[in-house]
């Protein structure tokens, strides 16, 4: 699977102690920057992502800041569209910056990494309250079991690292200190 080499040759799959976006703990951590770093990773990834949505004809991809702005630029311009992000201020996601959408726009809303699809069901709700369409949901890796979205998810890797609620953490347990890598705030 050409994701999972990309992620493994740029060391992006971490082991340790970490705090999710969603508040679980996990021994495992993905942290796609570290592959997007990489022009060359980066543009690849993207086209691999494009490819799973070119028979829905999408005007738009949408990326929650921070971690989905690389690899839905990447997706956008390899299928030919324009890429605009939501982002947080001090509340729920947003679009800023003079992005809009219109009615009638089919979007694609790409993420890095889905665990819980807190961050992309904030997006759809901006692109849902836009007049616009969320044709479907991609992202690089899926660490979950079940689309989460109620629309077309169509991801690269799908991978089920154990995921543990605070406090039934067995490494909290066995004091091992956990790290919060991630960008959002809880």
């Amino acid at each position: 699977m050409r994701i999972k080499e990309l992620l493994e040759e740029s060391k992006a799959l971490l082991s340790g102690h970490f705090i999710l976006s969603s508040g679980l703990h996990s021994p495992h951590y993905l942290q796609c920057a570290l592959m997007l770093q990489y022009p060359a990773f980066a543009e690849e990834a993207g086209r691999l992502l494009a490819d799973l949505f070119r028979d829905l004809k999408p005007s738009a991809v949408v990326s929650p800041a921070l971690g989905g702005v690389v690899i839905g630029q990447e997706a956008g311009r390899a299928l030919g569209v324009r890429a605009i992000f939501c982002e947080r201020t001090d509340g729920p996601m947003a679009l800023r910056r003079g992005f809009t959408l219109e009615k009638g726009d089919r979007v694609v809303v790409v993420e890095d990494v889905v665990t819980t699809g807190k961050s992309v069901r904030e997006v759809m709700e901006v692109v849902r309250a836009c007049g616009a369409e969320t044709a479907a949901v991609g992202s690089l890796v899926f660490r979950a079991k079940e689309n989460p979205f109620g629309v077309d998810y169509r991801h690269l890797w799908q991978v089920e690292f154990p995921v543990y609620k605070p406090e039934a953490c067995p490494l909290c347990a066995a004091g091992s200190p956990a790290v919060k890598p991630g960008s959002r705030k809880q």
